[in-house]
């Protein structure tokens, strides 16, 4: 099993096609194609969010608390079978700086795991010490698997800053029913196709080029999130 830690900044802007056009050209002067993009152009990602029965986590993030976490699973093809692979994720936002902590594991170990804290065999102590964080969030809250979410992905690393890192989302997809990674890929499009979703992801002050050609392109940070999006999308419908 696979553990990983990432601890960083993340600001956040929707674009439409023409500022993705501009904008592109200028980020490649100074960054790169990460290795799944360089593969083929893009890549999926394909997530299930958890949440309480009345959505108490994403109302909560949706307050900007100082601090906040989410729940999710992650996998970046869609499983043919429960032994394959996926990252069971605890992400938190304190004060502007993220840290995500996930766990690889088949996916018939995640689900059992969510639902009734089923410890897989062979960890080592790091391994347990974040299945132990993700259990805590799990013990204190009554969760359940609360919408699927989907986007296709282009990446870009700094060329002399490996810590600079900036993705485009578009093609985002959700649904609020057969909540399962193996089910495939389908939904409503949570924002039109051709925009797109940015994130700036860097450890550190934001390069001065690069805040430049933001303000020359009228590119503004936003708060967006895809879950809040689906979820204020829900209570529409709901209406």
């Amino acid at each position: 099993m696979i553990t990983t830690t990432f601890k960083r900044y993340e600001k956040k802007y929707q674009l439409d096609a023409v500022q993705y056009e501009k904008i592109l050209p200028i980020l490649l002067t100074e960054m790169k194609p990460d290795t799944y993009t360089l593969k083929n152009d893009s890549y999926m990602i394909y997530n299930i969010y958890y949440d309480t029965q009345h959505y108490d986590v994403i109302r909560h993030s949706l307050s900007k608390p100082y601090y906040k976490e989410k729940l999710r699973l992650r996998s970046y093809t869609i499983p043919e079978t429960l032994e394959e692979r996926v990252f069971l994720e605890l992400k938190k936002k304190i004060g502007g700086i993220v840290n995500k902590r996930r766990a690889s594991l088949r996916l018939n170990d995640a689900y059992n795991f969510v639902s009734k804290r089923e410890y897989p065999d062979g960890l080592n102590q790091s391994e347990v010490q974040v299945l132990k964080e993700i259990e805590y969030f799990l013990e204190n809250r009554s969760i359940e698997a609360k919408a699927y979410i989907s986007y296709q992905r282009t990446a870009y690393v700094g060329k002399n800053d490996p810590n600079l890192r900036v993705t485009f989302d578009c093609n985002i997809k959700s649904r609020q029913t057969h909540l399962f990674l193996e089910k495939g890929d389908y939904g409503d499009f949570v924002i039109p196709p051709n925009q797109y979703v940015m994130e700036i992801k860097i450890l550190g002050a934001m390069p001065l080029w690069l805040a430049r050609a933001l303000s020359e392109l009228k590119i503004y940070s936003s708060s967006f999130s895809k879950y809040g999006k689906t979820y204020q999308e829900y209570l529409s419908r709901a209406e």
